[in-house]
């Protein structure tokens, strides 16, 4: 149980930190770029990963929130998150596969900003050089992480341990006339609490029938 428990505490934490580095990848500087326009002067460009990769916080957000969810999930639910950790993972791979091939692409949304052209086509010939930091890169091996955690959420998570008591609802149980009535908390305890009998509650509609018609209830009948 122990060896489970650190099993599946070992598959979250690494959700949380790969999802964690690829949100601050997206944060940082992915491409210098230079842009030469006939007529004018040489322009330098820093190219955030939120343009060149805008999906990845999106990306890195959905992996956040799915290794809370999965901490609490129950078997079935756990292989559907696996899935969707793998396709996070997949599509986190994917945007910075596409920066990292084509960074004067990734840089058309500040090239536009910065000089006014538009058109993939034509940034990519306005930019000369198109320079990668390793913040890419970073993205990348993140997406890469995320994409084994979701394989081994897949391939472990029917040894974990389910979710706490905490989460169990607690059932009560019909009482017989006179008897006790048991009530079985998340932990198998049984508490009990008087049972009432099936005329009490008739006899306190009657007494409140009686007390709106301006009798006394405690009058002897």
């Amino acid at each position: 149980m122990a060896s489970a428990r650190r099993l599946k505490l070992g598959h979250i934490l690494v959700m949380l930190l790969a999802s964690g580095l690829a949100l601050l990848a997206w944060t940082q500087v992915w491409v210098n770029a230079v842009v030469g326009q006939s007529g004018s002067a040489r322009q330098s460009l820093e190219v955030s990963g939120s343009t060149a990769a805008p999906a990845v916080t999106a990306l890195a957000l959905a992996g956040l929130a799915l290794a809370g969810a999965v901490s609490i999930a129950g078997p079935v639910i756990r292989v559907v998150l696996g899935v969707l950790e793998v396709l996070l993972g997949f599509s986190v791979i994917l945007s910075a596969f596409l920066a990292i091939t084509a960074p004067a692409a990734a840089s058309a949304g500040a090239v536009t900003d910065a000089t006014g052209i538009s058109g993939v086509d034509s940034v990519v010939d306005a930019v000369t050089e198109a320079a990668l930091t390793p913040w890419p890169f970073v993205a990348l091996l993140a997406g890469v992480v995320m994409f084994g955690a979701g394989v081994g959420v897949l391939v472990t998570a029917r040894h974990w341990p389910g979710p706490t008591s905490r989460y169990q609802a607690v059932r009560f149980e019909t009482a017989e006339p006179g008897e006790m009535t048991a009530v079985h908390g998340p932990d198998g305890a049984d508490s009990s609490t008087p049972g009432s009998t099936p005329g009490s509650t008739s006899d306190a509609v009657d007494d409140w029938d009686g007390l709106s018609r301006g009798e006394d209830p405690t009058a002897p009948r």
